[in-house]
């Protein structure tokens, strides 16, 4: 090894072992942050906390297929109402237990994305987009059709029943719910990061980086692309499912054009490709809207627009930017230390 090499060895593994180091002790503080903070506020915001971890679970998996895969969506708001729908179906007409609900909902959202992603193999970009914004378009109207009305409640919806905490546990159902939604938050973080490692991962990204050198080396790009959809069409099943067990009700005038927007722009917000930046992109869609409308309740709208365009314009590539210059602060300060 030349006297360079023995120089610059050390030194790249030192960066390493800052760079892990931060990562860690960020990680620490934010789950001792996202345990502790439910025992100091009220309901109310609890209830609040909880919609951003379920937001968050639908930008994860809008993340995986786009930041994963490449593939663009502007339909995850019809896979979140089906996920919600069957939750809510399952539990006032069945008295299945909500827990057990998650994974029916994961599975018929699964079938339902590889259902979709098949045709949808002969599009890319924008056509890709259209495609999926008009089945966003069409939910609503789908699930207000009068044969399904027996179960779906049709225009009216369905009430859900609020569980309580398990093993008479002296919490709030609130709380409960917050850190149900917490652990399942948790697995499904885990769930993905793993799969981004793994050779469905890696071949996903392959894809997103250059279908025809993807193809050249052997991917499987028809299988590959539908199961991304089916996966994240799962996640977002799930996220849906929490949410009508948290929200208590499910219609269908809640889950239009306007969530499927919302759930790209909180993508877009936390960075694409970066997983942990939907924690920052479900804030930005759940709290900024309540600060505008406190700005401005007639003007919410424009406000609310111009602190987006003040955010693209001050870190356009989303918190994952606010995130590489905290690290390189805390590097900077760990060396000197």
């Amino acid at each position: 090894m030349s006297t360079i090499q023995e120089t610059v060895a050390p030194a790249a593994a030192a960066r390493v072992t800052i760079r892990r180091s931060v990562s860690t002790i960020a990680q620490i503080v934010v789950l001792l942050l996202l345990l502790a903070t439910p025992l100091f506020v009220k309901n109310f915001v609890i209830f609040q906390l909880t919609m951003w971890l379920v937001y968050a679970i639908a930008i994860m998996a809008l993340n995986l297929l786009t930041g994963g895969s490449g593939q663009f969506s502007l339909g995850q708001s019809a896979f979140y109402a089906l996920g919600a729908y069957t939750s809510a179906i399952l539990m006032e007409h069945a008295d299945v237990n909500y827990v057990l609900t998650l994974p029916a909902s994961a599975l018929v959202c699964f079938v339902a994305g590889v259902l979709f992603g098949l045709p949808a193999l002969r599009l890319s970009g924008v056509y890709l987009a259209l495609a999926t914004f008009a089945l966003a378009t069409a939910m609503p109207q789908l699930l207000k059709l009068g044969v399904f009305e027996s179960w779906t409640g049709g225009v009216q919806g369905l009430v859900v029943t609020k569980p309580d905490a398990p093993f008479h546990l002296p919490i709030s159902q609130d709380m409960w719910l917050y850190y149900f939604t917490l652990l399942v938050t948790l697995l499904i973080y885990a769930a993905s990061v793993n799969l981004l490692n793994s050779r469905t991962g890696r071949a996903m990204m392959a894809i997103r980086d250059n279908e025809i050198a993807a193809s050249a080396l052997g991917v499987n790009l028809p299988l590959y692309k539908t199961l991304a959809f089916g996966i994240s069409a799962a996640f977002t099943g799930i996220a849906g499912a929490l949410g009508a067990i948290v929200v208590q009700f499910v219609a269908p005038d809640g889950y239009t054009i306007q969530l499927a927007i919302a759930i790209f722009l909180g993508m877009v917000v936390g960075g694409v490709g970066w997983l942990p930046g939907s924690l920052a992109g479900s804030a930005f869609i759940v709290f900024v809207p309540n600060v505008a409308e406190n700005i401005s309740k007639g003007l919410s709208g424009a406000v609310f627009g111009a602190l987006l365009i003040v955010v693209i314009f001050v870190v356009p590539h989303g918190a994952r930017q606010v995130a590489l210059y905290g690290e390189a602060l805390a590097k900077k300060f760990l060396k000197n230390n």
